[in-house]
């Protein structure tokens, strides 16, 4: 029996929040030229929001020095949280519904994530969309999640008394963080439950498979020369070229369940000098830990492969052949993210309570998946894990200029939250 559609629309109270939102910059330090984060002060109008529906703030702070102890943890990550007040400017807000001696199995949890990637967009809202960055990715999402909550909650009295509810508002999704100070020191700390909510777009259908990516640099590190000796010199930039160019032909499809992105090369920027050194960025997302490993393998493999043809096709060759003689010399493979869990939920009830009880349409199977923070979800016992948000991350310009999203997308949302939560409070208590 699928659960009711309940009236979730947002108010002028969640209308005033979202824009406030909005407005508040809070791109975290690892995205470019972003500017101090606000992040701290979002989290607080947000959660004096929640209070008025009855959800209580059980933790806010940043994470520690020790939460990025164990585990993968991206290069640019760990090299940034030794710089003062990084961890310090990106906390992470908890809110509870309930009382906090139910269980994780009587607990809904919802996560969001109030950074943004960086990037100024004006704010408005014209009757119809709210435009600003974060619009859809994700603090309209975030909003709208409470107002699902104050929904299910007008129409469930038991819930908050005999269910509970937790909302994660985590720091670091963005800029390659991949949670490892935001949402992974939350679910280490038990801030989860039976079913767990991952508030992504996804177009209103709920995903149980969240990827995962590695990041590979391939680095030339060789002797520069002056344009009048172009040839005695190591040419970075046509070495890097060529692997380029092979890597992305090499790699494109030779591993299934998994996505090459062939992404940045820089040597230098002067007309009249060869660069001896410099680096190929390669983005490697992965749908499961054996394609992640095959597709390691395969990098290596395809990387000695394209510098034998390399030093094979240039060799003696007066501009070029000393950089092929010591190609393999002056080159070598960096991981800068490596070891990241994926997400493959595979809980047949909480999959059941969505689809057949809450009405909530699956991810289509063929179609691909995405990262997010739902993959520290993946090795929690007993735990049903899904990605399920308002809007599509290409349609609403996430991550672009022109992002927003739309005042029905977003009441949609909270009206599917209602019905998830109605749904659940109903098969742990029987129907009303």
């Amino acid at each position: 029996m699928t659960a009711a559609v309940l009236p979730a629309p947002l108010g002028p109270g969640d209308r005033d929040l979202l824009l406030r939102l909005l407005r508040l910059p809070t791109a975290g330090p690892l995205e470019p030229d972003a500017p101090p984060p606000r992040l701290a002060e979002a989290q607080v109008a947000y959660r004096r929001h929640a209070a008025r529906i009855g959800l209580r703030v059980v933790r806010h702070a940043p994470a520690g020095p020790a939460d990025l102890d164990g585990g993968p943890v991206p290069a640019a990550v760990r090299a940034a949280a030794a710089r003062p007040g990084f961890l310090a400017c990106q906390p992470s807000l908890v809110l509870r519904l309930g009382p906090d001696d139910l269980p994780a199995d009587r607990t809904v949890m919802f996560n969001v994530h109030l950074d943004t990637v960086a990037g100024r967009q004006p704010v408005a809202f014209d009757g119809d969309r709210f435009h600003g960055r974060g619009a859809i990715d994700a603090k309209g999402p975030a909003v709208a999640l409470l107002a699902g909550i104050r929904a299910a909650r007008a129409e469930r009295p038991a819930l908050g008394r005999d269910v509970g509810v937790l909302v994660q508002a985590v720091a670091g999704e963005e800029g390659g963080a991949m949670g490892v100070f935001g949402t992974r020191p939350l679910v280490r700390r038990g801030y989860t439950g039976r079913l767990n909510v991952f508030c992504e777009p996804t177009g209103g259908r709920y995903l149980t498979r969240s990827t995962a990516a590695m990041t590979a640099r391939i680095v030339v590190d060789g002797d520069d020369a002056v344009d009048d000796r172009p040839g005695h010199g190591h040419n970075a930039s046509v070495l890097l070229g060529f692997l380029a160019q092979h890597l992305g032909n090499a790699l494109g499809s030779s591993v299934p369940d998994a996505t090459v992105c062939v992404a940045g090369l820089h040597t230098g920027t002067r007309h009249n000098k060869v660069y001896g050194g410099g680096s190929l960025l390669l983005n490697l997302a992965y749908g499961s830990p054996e394609a992640a490993r095959r597709l390691e393998r395969r990098l290596r493999d395809a990387l000695s492969e394209g510098l034998t043809e390399f030093a094979f096709a240039f060799a003696g060759t007066p501009l070029f052949g000393r950089t092929a003689a010591d190609a393999r010399a002056v080159t070598r493979l960096e991981w800068l993210k490596r070891g990241l869990p994926v997400l493959d939920d595979r809980d047949a009830w909480g999959h059941a309570l969505l689809r057949d009880r809450a009405g909530v349409a699956p991810w289509p199977s063929g179609e691909p998946a995405f990262t997010c923070d739902a993959i520290w979800m993946s090795q929690v016992p007993g735990a049903c894990t899904v990605v399920l948000g308002p809007g599509d991350l290409a349609a609403n310009n996430a991550h672009a200029d022109g992002e927003f999203a739309g005042a029905g997308q977003l009441a949609d949302f909270a009206a599917t939250v209602s019905r998830v939560l109605t749904a659940f409070t109903d098969d742990l208590n029987g129907s009303p």
